[in-house]
């Protein structure tokens, strides 16, 4: 009374199958969860060296002589690349290749535009830059994604001490370092009535001041192009001699390749100081660059003699 009753042999074997039964669901189940697994490990295996692949070297967007058709197709591969993110979130290459993108696709073919078509169109002019602003913003957010996976909390530590932050980045991330300083520093001259944006400029003058120090000859000068830039936007206009030290090493460097080098010089010394002679000469120098001789600059070598035509059609606005 009150006791199971005693097993029975037909019992064992009921009981002894659903065992077995148990044990095959529980092998099928597992084997299916290794499956996704593994599928899951060679999707992202897959997609690290597709992002090996665009990050290795100048894109072709870089240097394909045809202008037009890459800013035509570069939205669908930055598309493609977020899409890509989304598996890797952490992937050094592709948030070098998105940050870089972004920042290259706002200035080339929405900023620019949009510049050029306040005179005659001020809203529309208005409009273009503010979304080039918002995209300039997005290439700073991958930039900063991938310092943040290399130093955690750098992102904060940037706004309340951006020297300190900028200390703690090595020389192999300096790529990430560029591109942030000129996405934020992009960001600012597209909407200079932004306050919270403009407080934000000592960030960029730490980014920058650190990765002259890492390495100033990165990119062939790049760093001091960037420096030449940066200092006309100071009050003031900045100071002459940092302009001029910049534009003379970032020439050596260079070696007379970049065209988009003389079409800044014109901009920040000859246009301000009304020196006609000057804006011309450095207008001739960058229409004079073949960009077909120097394929890794091709791309930028053309949109910066679009610029300079540009700039030279309005000689008689910014001259008097």
């Amino acid at each position: 009374m009150g006791r199971n009753p005693p097993p029975t042999p037909d019992g064992d074997a009921s009981r002894a199958r659903a065992r077995a039964g148990r044990a095959r669901g529980w092998s099928l189940t597992l084997a299916a969860c290794l499956c996704l697994a593994s599928a899951c490990s060679v999707k992202k295996f897959a997609v690290r060296q597709v992002g090996d692949a665009l990050a290795s070297g100048p894109s072709t967007f870089e240097t394909d002589p045809d202008v037009d058709l890459v800013g035509d197709a570069l939205p669908f591969s930055l598309k493609f690349v977020e899409s890509l993110l989304e598996i890797t979130p952490r992937h050094r290459g592709l948030l070098v290749t998105a940050a870089k993108g972004f920042a290259l696709y706002a200035l080339a073919y929405v900023d620019t535009p949009g510049e050029m078509l306040a005179d005659e169109d001020y809203l529309e002019g208005k409009r273009l830059r503010e979304r080039a602003k918002r995209l300039y913003l997005r290439s700073l957010a991958f930039s900063m994604r991938g310092l943040e996976a290399a130093y955690p909390g750098i992102s904060e530590e940037f706004r309340a001490s951006p020297s300190s932050a900028a200390g703690r980045v090595a020389r192999k991330h300096i790529d990430l370092l560029y591109w942030a300083g000129a996405a934020l520093g992009l960001s600012i001259s597209a909407d200079p009535t932004d306050a919270a944006l403009v407080v934000r400029l000592r960030e960029v003058d730490a980014m920058l001041d650190r990765a002259l120090e890492l390495d100033e000859t990165w990119d062939r000068g790049a760093f001091h192009e960037f420096r030449l830039s940066l200092e006309s936007a100071k009050p003031g206009g900045g100071a002459e001699s940092v302009m001029e030290a910049s534009y003379r090493r970032a020439l050596e460097l260079s070696a007379g390749e970049r065209a988009g080098l003389f079409v800044t010089y014109a901009e920040v010394r000859a246009i301000p100081n009304q020196d006609r002679a000057l804006f011309d000469e450095m207008l001739d120098k960058a229409l004079a660059v073949d960009p077909d001789a120097h394929e890794r600059y091709r791309l930028l070598n053309y949109l910066a003699q679009r610029r300079a035509l540009w700039l030279r059609s309005r000689v008689d606005d910014l001259f008097f």
